[in-house]
């Protein structure tokens, strides 16, 4: 059974009603149950993967030092693709010395 099945059938919320149709009563029930089975929930679960990232990368991990440089973290090759991680390309063009046409250099 799932969490989210698990909470509704302990707070006898019926699963089909929207969130924004739940009553106060249905609401205060919902949070006791996620609170006394010591679910984490959004901003403590956000900062618990900011702590493990920041724990990885400050023992210089391999995973840790990847997440530092933005690069692929399990194993994927970046030769080709990964642009998700990298970002868009940057293109790198020729700079030319002004002198090299007047045949100075």
């Amino acid at each position: 059974m799932t969490r989210a099945k698990l909470v509704l059938d302990e707070a006898e919320v019926d699963p089909n009603t929207r969130a924004k149709e739940l009553s106060g009563q249905q609401i205060n029930r919902l949070i006791q149950v996620i609170q006394a089975h010591g679910f984490m929930i959004e901003g403590d679960l956000r900062r618990e993967l900011q702590q493990n990232l920041k724990r990885l990368q400050g023992i210089n991990s391999y995973r840790g030092i990847r997440h530092k440089k933005g690069l692929p973290v399990r194993g994927q090759r970046t030769s080709t693709n990964a642009r998700t991680r990298k970002g868009p390309r940057k293109t790198v063009g020729v700079q030319r010395n002004k002198d090299a046409k007047a045949g100075k250099v």
